[in-house]
């Protein structure tokens, strides 16, 4: 008869689980321009390639890997992606990035004292266009929630045209708690919230210099409560027209493009 006194408790079981599921998360990248920039990140680790004859033409270097070759015809289901998805005969399985600590990126990280953080945004094209822009505007990175924001997917990384493999894109446990964390480090965070009266670049002046992060939520719902709560100020974009509200991705973009005008005349 087994010991039920040796038997690990359900919540350890289910621990251990999930972190082997994790290990184990592949994800497929499609589009030339993303699993070429894949390819050429050491820092990926790239599983298959599989590509149309075509396409490895067109593709080049392979970095070393050895391609299946596949018809175009049976792409989609060779690689079991979902029929609308713009694959140019390219595709790469890969396990997903690994950024390290938020602490470690936010200090010691290549680029300006800026960071990105996303509360709820859900849509993987949202994130790969703000990943592009925190890549054009040289911010330290993007942070977001592992539950409930769009994960690392093919769809996400084609829209970030090159840039989830060079723009750190941390998924952190608790948003507020990162803020917090961020706030420790000498962060001033400013979460963009359309009904308040402050503007953004009212708000930029009162961080005097010091490192920000940009918190932007979800559209519609937008910035949870606790989210507001944590933010050092809230700050709106200022708008001419009768509709006042940018898409998440637009927005983002505008943020930071003012932030880095803050930085380049400090």
């Amino acid at each position: 008869m087994a010991d039920n006194k040796s038997r690990k408790p359900d919540w350890v079981i289910a621990k251990e689980r999930a972190k082997k599921a994790s290990a184990a998360e592949t994800i497929w990248l499609f589009g030339l321009h993303a699993v070429r920039d894949a390819l050429a990140n050491p820092a990926r680790e790239k599983l298959r390639l599989v590509v149309t004859k075509n396409a490895l033409d067109r593709l080049g270097d392979t970095a070393g890997m050895e391609p299946e070759i596949t018809d175009a015809r049976v792409f989609d289901k060779t690689v079991g992606l979902p029929p609308d998805s713009v694959h140019q005969g390219a595709a790469l399985e890969v396990r997903p990035l690994n950024w390290g600590k938020l602490e470690d990126v936010a200090i010691t990280g290549t680029g300006l004292p800026l960071m990105v953080a996303l509360d709820r945004v859900t849509d993987p094209h949202n994130v790969g266009a703000i990943l592009r822009s925190a890549e054009v505007f040289g911010a330290r990175a993007v942070i977001a929630p592992a539950r409930h924001t769009a994960p690392e997917t093919g769809a996400l990384a084609k829209t970030a045209s090159g840039a989830l493999e060079r723009q750190p894109y941390l998924r952190i446990g608790n948003l507020s708690d990162a803020l917090e964390e961020l706030k420790a480090a000498g962060f001033v965070t400013i979460g963009l919230a359309g009904e308040t009266d402050a503007e953004l670049e009212e708000v930029l002046d009162l961080a005097e210099g010091r490192p920000v992060c940009l918190v932007l939520g979800a559209e519609g719902p937008g910035l949870r409560e606790k989210t507001r709560e944590t933010c050092d100020y809230l700050a709106r974009i200022p708008f001419a027209g009768q509709f006042g509200s940018l898409n998440v991705s637009n927005a983002a973009a505008v943020a930071l493009y003012a932030a880095t005008r803050r930085f380049k005349s400090a």
